[in-house]
Protein backbone atom coordinates (compact mmCIF):
# COMPACT_ATOMS: atom_id res chain seq x y z
CA UNK A 1 0.00 0.00 0.00
CA UNK A 2 1.10 3.73 -0.60
CA UNK A 3 0.23 6.60 1.78
CA UNK A 4 1.34 9.70 0.87
CA UNK A 5 1.48 12.49 3.72
CA UNK A 6 1.60 16.16 3.56
CA UNK A 7 2.54 18.63 6.14
CA UNK A 8 5.90 20.32 7.49
CA UNK A 9 8.75 18.25 8.46
CA UNK A 10 9.86 20.33 12.28
CA UNK A 11 12.68 21.20 14.09
CA UNK A 12 12.28 20.45 17.98
CA UNK A 13 14.65 22.46 19.81
CA UNK A 14 16.97 20.08 22.29
CA UNK A 15 19.00 20.60 24.81
CA UNK A 16 21.92 19.23 21.92
CA UNK A 17 20.03 21.14 19.54
CA UNK A 18 17.29 19.96 17.67
CA UNK A 19 15.54 16.66 16.84
CA UNK A 20 13.53 16.27 13.68
CA UNK A 21 9.77 16.27 14.54
CA UNK A 22 6.33 17.00 13.02
CA UNK A 23 3.67 15.01 11.95
CA UNK A 24 5.16 13.97 8.80
CA UNK A 25 8.12 12.57 10.33
CA UNK A 26 6.57 10.44 13.00
CA UNK A 27 3.48 9.47 10.57
CA UNK A 28 6.31 8.74 7.50
CA UNK A 29 8.68 6.45 9.48
CA UNK A 30 5.68 4.63 11.23
CA UNK A 31 3.95 3.99 8.02
CA UNK A 32 7.16 2.94 6.61
CA UNK A 33 8.75 0.39 9.45
CA UNK A 34 5.27 -0.62 8.93
CA UNK A 35 5.69 -2.39 5.26
CA UNK A 36 4.17 0.64 3.68
CA UNK A 37 5.67 2.92 0.57
CA UNK A 38 5.63 6.54 1.97
CA UNK A 39 5.65 9.42 -0.02
CA UNK A 40 6.10 12.99 1.95
CA UNK A 41 5.39 16.40 0.88
CA UNK A 42 6.83 19.09 3.20
CA UNK A 43 8.75 22.13 3.24
CA UNK A 44 12.30 21.93 5.16
CA UNK A 45 15.78 22.10 5.40
CA UNK A 46 17.63 19.66 2.94
CA UNK A 47 19.21 18.13 5.55
CA UNK A 48 16.36 17.48 7.81
CA UNK A 49 14.99 15.57 5.01
CA UNK A 50 17.38 13.34 4.56
CA UNK A 51 16.31 11.79 7.88
CA UNK A 52 13.27 10.36 6.08
CA UNK A 53 15.33 9.45 2.66
CA UNK A 54 17.35 7.37 4.97
CA UNK A 55 14.19 5.47 5.94
CA UNK A 56 13.40 4.78 2.22
CA UNK A 57 10.56 7.52 2.48
CA UNK A 58 10.01 9.81 -0.86
CA UNK A 59 10.12 13.41 0.11
CA UNK A 60 8.79 15.84 -2.63
CA UNK A 61 10.50 19.07 -0.41
CA UNK A 62 9.10 22.63 -1.49
CA UNK A 63 11.61 25.62 -1.24
CA UNK A 64 11.66 27.44 2.14
CA UNK A 65 13.97 29.97 4.05
CA UNK A 66 12.12 29.38 6.91
CA UNK A 67 11.68 25.98 9.22
CA UNK A 68 9.31 25.35 11.29
CA UNK A 69 10.52 25.16 14.81
CA UNK A 70 8.95 23.88 17.96
CA UNK A 71 10.38 23.67 21.62
CA UNK A 72 8.29 20.95 23.42
CA UNK A 73 7.85 20.47 27.36
CA UNK A 74 5.84 17.95 28.77
CA UNK A 75 4.18 17.82 32.40
CA UNK A 76 2.62 14.77 33.12
CA UNK A 77 0.42 13.98 30.17
CA UNK A 78 -0.04 17.88 28.85
CA UNK A 79 2.39 19.26 26.52
CA UNK A 80 3.04 23.20 26.29
CA UNK A 81 4.66 24.14 22.98
CA UNK A 82 5.92 27.33 21.54
CA UNK A 83 6.58 27.86 18.01
CA UNK A 84 9.58 29.59 17.74
CA UNK A 85 9.82 29.37 13.63
CA UNK A 86 6.64 28.81 10.40
CA UNK A 87 7.62 27.74 7.27
CA UNK A 88 5.24 29.35 4.49
CA UNK A 89 2.05 27.00 3.66
CA UNK A 90 1.48 24.29 1.54
CA UNK A 91 -0.72 25.15 -1.05
CA UNK A 92 -3.56 23.00 -3.45
CA UNK A 93 -1.34 24.03 -6.58
CA UNK A 94 1.68 22.81 -5.33
CA UNK A 95 0.57 19.06 -4.66
CA UNK A 96 2.08 16.53 -7.34
CA UNK A 97 -1.12 14.75 -8.94
CA UNK A 98 0.83 11.50 -8.30
CA UNK A 99 0.19 11.98 -4.57
CA UNK A 100 -3.78 12.32 -4.67
CA UNK A 101 -3.75 8.52 -6.44
CA UNK A 102 -2.16 6.94 -3.11
CA UNK A 103 -4.06 4.44 -1.06
CA UNK A 104 -3.88 6.68 1.29
CA UNK A 105 -3.85 10.44 1.78
CA UNK A 106 -2.94 11.95 4.90
CA UNK A 107 -3.09 15.46 5.76
CA UNK A 108 -1.16 16.15 9.02
CA UNK A 109 -0.73 19.69 9.84
CA UNK A 110 0.85 21.34 12.83
CA UNK A 111 1.15 24.95 12.16
CA UNK A 112 -2.18 25.57 9.30
CA UNK A 113 0.39 25.01 7.32
CA UNK A 114 -1.73 22.63 4.84
CA UNK A 115 -4.07 24.16 2.45
CA UNK A 116 -7.82 22.65 3.15
CA UNK A 117 -8.51 22.93 -0.57
CA UNK A 118 -6.36 19.50 -0.81
CA UNK A 119 -9.16 17.68 0.20
CA UNK A 120 -11.49 17.52 -2.24
CA UNK A 121 -8.70 16.07 -4.73
CA UNK A 122 -8.02 12.86 -3.02
CA UNK A 123 -8.84 9.88 -5.14
CA UNK A 124 -9.31 6.66 -2.81
CA UNK A 125 -8.97 7.24 1.18
CA UNK A 126 -8.67 10.45 2.57
CA UNK A 127 -7.00 10.65 6.42
CA UNK A 128 -6.44 13.49 8.51
CA UNK A 129 -5.06 14.50 11.91
CA UNK A 130 -6.16 17.67 12.67
CA UNK A 131 -4.26 18.92 15.38
CA UNK A 132 -1.96 21.66 13.18
CA UNK A 133 -5.76 23.40 12.28
CA UNK A 134 -7.09 23.43 16.29
CA UNK A 135 -3.97 25.58 17.67
CA UNK A 136 -2.86 29.30 17.45
CA UNK A 137 0.39 30.94 18.69
CA UNK A 138 0.22 34.33 20.73
CA UNK A 139 3.24 37.23 19.59
CA UNK A 140 5.49 35.09 22.28
CA UNK A 141 5.30 31.88 20.08
CA UNK A 142 2.85 30.30 22.67
CA UNK A 143 0.36 27.84 21.42
CA UNK A 144 -3.04 27.71 22.51
CA UNK A 145 -6.31 25.23 21.49
CA UNK A 146 -8.81 27.28 18.98
CA UNK A 147 -12.02 25.82 17.29
CA UNK A 148 -11.32 24.21 13.66
CA UNK A 149 -12.24 27.32 11.69
CA UNK A 150 -11.79 25.26 8.49
CA UNK A 151 -13.55 21.63 9.45
CA UNK A 152 -16.48 22.11 7.02
CA UNK A 153 -13.97 22.39 4.08
CA UNK A 154 -12.48 19.34 4.96
CA UNK A 155 -15.23 16.85 7.17
CA UNK A 156 -17.53 16.23 4.08
CA UNK A 157 -14.58 14.35 2.10
CA UNK A 158 -12.95 12.96 5.19
CA UNK A 159 -12.88 8.96 5.44
CA UNK A 160 -10.77 8.51 8.61
CA UNK A 161 -9.67 11.03 11.22
CA UNK A 162 -7.62 11.01 14.59
CA UNK A 163 -6.84 13.37 17.00
CA UNK A 164 -5.91 13.21 20.80
CA UNK A 165 -8.76 14.13 23.30
CA UNK A 166 -6.44 17.27 24.00
CA UNK A 167 -6.76 18.82 20.32
CA UNK A 168 -10.47 19.63 21.18
CA UNK A 169 -10.00 21.85 23.93
CA UNK A 170 -10.47 24.82 21.79
CA UNK A 171 -14.08 23.59 20.82
CA UNK A 172 -15.68 20.56 22.59
CA UNK A 173 -18.96 21.44 20.36
CA UNK A 174 -17.53 20.04 17.47
CA UNK A 175 -16.86 16.41 18.36
CA UNK A 176 -20.98 15.52 17.45
CA UNK A 177 -20.43 17.21 14.40
CA UNK A 178 -16.98 15.29 13.50
CA UNK A 179 -18.61 11.63 14.44
CA UNK A 180 -21.85 12.60 12.25
CA UNK A 181 -19.70 13.44 9.20
CA UNK A 182 -16.66 10.94 9.33
CA UNK A 183 -17.46 7.03 9.19
CA UNK A 184 -13.99 6.38 11.18
CA UNK A 185 -12.76 8.72 14.27
CA UNK A 186 -10.18 7.70 16.65
CA UNK A 187 -9.44 10.03 19.71
CA UNK A 188 -6.51 9.04 21.33
CA UNK A 189 -6.20 8.94 24.89
CA UNK A 190 -2.20 8.68 26.47
CA UNK A 191 -2.09 5.64 28.79
CA UNK A 192 -5.95 5.34 28.58
CA UNK A 193 -5.97 3.97 25.14
CA UNK A 194 -8.24 5.28 22.62
CA UNK A 195 -12.16 5.76 21.86
CA UNK A 196 -13.11 4.33 18.31
CA UNK A 197 -16.40 5.42 16.67
CA UNK A 198 -17.24 3.28 13.60
CA UNK A 199 -19.67 4.85 11.57
CA UNK A 200 -21.47 6.15 15.08
CA UNK A 201 -20.70 2.92 16.91
CA UNK A 202 -18.72 4.02 20.28
CA UNK A 203 -16.09 1.77 21.57
CA UNK A 204 -13.30 1.83 24.03
CA UNK A 205 -9.97 -0.24 23.11
CA UNK A 206 -7.03 -0.40 26.12
CA UNK A 207 -3.56 -0.36 25.14
CA UNK A 208 0.27 -1.80 26.50
CA UNK A 209 1.58 -0.94 29.19
CA UNK A 210 4.24 1.43 29.20
CA UNK A 211 7.38 3.31 30.01
CA UNK A 212 6.97 6.46 29.44
CA UNK A 213 10.43 8.31 28.43
CA UNK A 214 9.60 10.53 25.44
CA UNK A 215 5.78 10.89 24.26
CA UNK A 216 6.38 13.37 21.30
CA UNK A 217 4.70 12.22 18.04
CA UNK A 218 2.92 9.35 19.81
CA UNK A 219 -0.12 10.16 18.31
CA UNK A 220 0.93 10.46 15.06
CA UNK A 221 2.93 7.27 15.53
CA UNK A 222 -0.93 5.87 16.33
CA UNK A 223 -2.18 7.20 13.46
CA UNK A 224 -0.20 5.73 10.45
CA UNK A 225 0.06 2.59 12.09
CA UNK A 226 -4.09 2.81 12.03
CA UNK A 227 -4.18 3.60 8.87
CA UNK A 228 -1.95 0.90 7.37
CA UNK A 229 -3.46 -1.82 9.27
CA UNK A 230 -6.91 -0.95 8.27
CA UNK A 231 -5.73 -0.99 4.76
CA UNK A 232 -4.04 -4.33 5.35
CA UNK A 233 -7.67 -5.53 6.06
CA UNK A 234 -7.84 -5.50 9.99
CA UNK A 235 -11.20 -4.19 11.47
CA UNK A 236 -11.14 -0.68 12.93
CA UNK A 237 -11.26 -2.25 16.08
CA UNK A 238 -8.59 -4.40 15.26
CA UNK A 239 -6.71 -1.89 13.86
CA UNK A 240 -6.71 0.57 16.67
CA UNK A 241 -5.56 -2.05 19.52
CA UNK A 242 -2.58 -2.31 17.34
CA UNK A 243 -1.87 1.51 16.88
CA UNK A 244 -2.04 1.71 20.66
CA UNK A 245 0.70 -1.11 20.75
CA UNK A 246 2.84 0.65 18.20
CA UNK A 247 2.45 3.92 19.45
CA UNK A 248 3.20 2.81 23.59
CA UNK A 249 6.05 1.03 22.43
CA UNK A 250 7.09 4.31 20.27
CA UNK A 251 7.30 6.22 23.48
CA UNK A 252 9.59 4.07 25.40
CA UNK A 253 12.81 6.02 23.66
CA UNK A 254 13.81 9.50 22.49
CA UNK A 255 12.50 10.51 19.58
CA UNK A 256 12.18 8.79 16.08
CA UNK A 257 14.20 6.08 17.76
CA UNK A 258 11.77 4.45 19.57
CA UNK A 259 9.28 4.08 16.64
CA UNK A 260 8.87 -0.15 16.58
CA UNK A 261 9.24 -2.29 13.68
CA UNK A 262 5.75 -4.76 12.62
CA UNK A 263 7.78 -7.68 14.11
CA UNK A 264 7.77 -6.28 17.04
CA UNK A 265 4.67 -4.78 17.35
CA UNK A 266 2.84 -8.35 15.89
CA UNK A 267 5.12 -10.22 18.52
CA UNK A 268 3.76 -8.04 21.95
CA UNK A 269 -0.16 -8.75 20.26
CA UNK A 270 0.48 -12.28 19.57
CA UNK A 271 1.67 -13.15 23.04
CA UNK A 272 -1.19 -11.19 24.88
CA UNK A 273 -4.59 -10.42 24.23
CA UNK A 274 -6.26 -8.28 21.57
CA UNK A 275 -9.01 -6.26 21.94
Amino acid sequence: MHIAIIGHLTRDISADGYTIGGAVSYSGITARRLGAEVTVLTRAHPDDVRFLEAEGIQVYNLPTQVYTTFHNVYHKDIRIQQVLAVAGPIMEHEVPPELYEADVLLLAPVAQEVDPAIAVHARNTLAATPQGWMREWDLQGKVYPIPWYSSGRILPYLDIIIFSDQDLVGDLSILPTIIDSVPVVAITRAAKGCVLYDRGQRCQIHTRPAREIDATGAGDTFAAAFLVELMQGSSPRQAAYFANVTASLSIEAIGLGGIPYRFQVESYIEAHSGP
